[in-house]
């Protein structure tokens, strides 16, 4: 983790425009044109950074499949339907989901399926793993996938869009910014002027934080573009992602290389970035445009809900000692509440049309306090 030349042209920018905010930071580490880490490479898997629920087990990309199915027939089973997945890593979970749905012929025929990725690499991933299928088609941002019902999957895409970071002075809240100290490095540091009257748009319990505190914050505008897609053309969107259930105070700023957290300040572009997710504003933001929030809840329970014990059942009785062990060991890591499980770290989060009044695997949003 040397230094990398996005470190170099983000030390340029700092001597040049002064200290820079947490979310433009975020936002060159992965998206930047020529070195950021989203544009340039694999990152999954054990040769790359961190590994992803569909990397874990087939079941999950067939579950999520078979909860498809479930959706379009509840939309009254349209004719065309479009399946689109946000970030979709090596297209592993849409080959497993597709598998799942060639058990049901109409719904099957009936489906567009539309790849919203920006990295060329994972792209070229995807194609080769998604190359028999038909009627798919790749896009850099879900604006470009024609209207139609739809039904949206998008596991662990909100973890990566930039947050702004604030810092709780005895003046008021501080944009949380990037500087360079007296060695040449990059430090955390926060503007000289706090931010006029944004306490007034806090949640009491951020609110009543104590000085020094951060409160991490997303801009609603990509949760409310898929809020108001199901909202007026009919369908739903699953989100699914690690983060909290309630709005809270907290420092989840965070870098990962090679499966080991790691300084998200020294080495831009090589490593990946990223921040827990608040599921209570995405609610709150969801419900704020008119469209119908399901959950959340945990990941263990929304995937024991749709049956992945079952499915594990099935699949271990058809196998080899070593292979079922294998099963086993995924359902533990995909359901478990403990450190090594992303059974309870991980939230699901369902929206949609008003007159999906239920969903498969999800409660309602009252009952959301039930799954922490």
């Amino acid at each position: 983790m040397s230094d990398s030349p996005l470190l170099n042209e983000i030390k340029a920018l700092i001597k040049s425009s002064g200290p820079m905010p947490v979310w433009r930071y975020m936002e060159l580490c992965l998206m930047h044109p020529r070195y950021g880490y989203y544009v340039s490479r694999d990152p999954l898997g054990r040769e790359g950074d961190f590994t992803t629920a569909p990397e874990v087990s087939q079941m999950f990309g067939e579950l999520l499949g078979l909860w498809s199915a479930s959706v379009w027939k509840q939309m009254g089973s349209p004719q065309a339907l479009r399946l689109i997945e946000l970030g979709p890593g090596r297209g592993t979970m849409m080959a497993d989901a597709l598998r799942a749905l060639r058990v049901l012929p109409p719904l099957y025929q009936a489906l567009n399926v539309h790849m919203v990725e920006v990295n060329p690499v994972l792209r070229e991933r995807q194609m080769a793993t998604l190359s028999g299928i038909r009627n798919i088609t790749w896009h850099d941002t879900i604006d470009d996938v024609p209207e139609g019902p739809s039904i949206i999957l998008a596991n662990e895409y909100f973890d990566v869009l930039p947050i702004h970071q604030m810092v709780k002075r005895e003046d008021g809240w501080h944009e949380r910014v990037i500087e360079i100290d007296g060695n040449g490095k990059l430090q955390f540091d926060a503007a000289a002027e706090p931010t006029p009257r944004f306490d007034v748009l806090l949640p009491p319990l951020v609110r009543a934080a104590p000085v020094g505190a951060v409160f991490e914050w997303r801009p609603d505008s990509e949760i409310m573009k898929l809020a108001m897609r199901v909202r007026d053309q009919d369908g739903a969107a699953l989100i699914i992602d690690y983060g909290h259930l309630r709005s809270d105070a907290g420092d989840t700023f965070q870098a990962i290389a090679r499966h080991t957290f790691t300084d998200p300040l020294k080495a831009p572009g090589q490593a990946d970035v990223t921040a827990h997710v608040d599921f209570q504003a995405l609610a709150r933001a969801a419900e704020d445009v008119g469209a119908r929030v399901h959950g959340p809840v945990t990941q263990g329970d929304f995937l024991k809900r749709v049956g992945i014990e079952t499915r594990a059942a099935a699949l271990m009785q058809k196998a080899t000692p070593d292979i079922a062990t294998d099963i086993s060991l995924a359902l533990k890591r995909l359901t478990d509440t403990g450190r090594s499980g992303m059974g309870s770290m991980f939230k699901v989060l369902g929206i949609s049309e008003p007159r999906l009044t239920g969903i498969a695997g999800l409660s309602d949003l009252e009952q959301a306090g039930e799954a922490s």
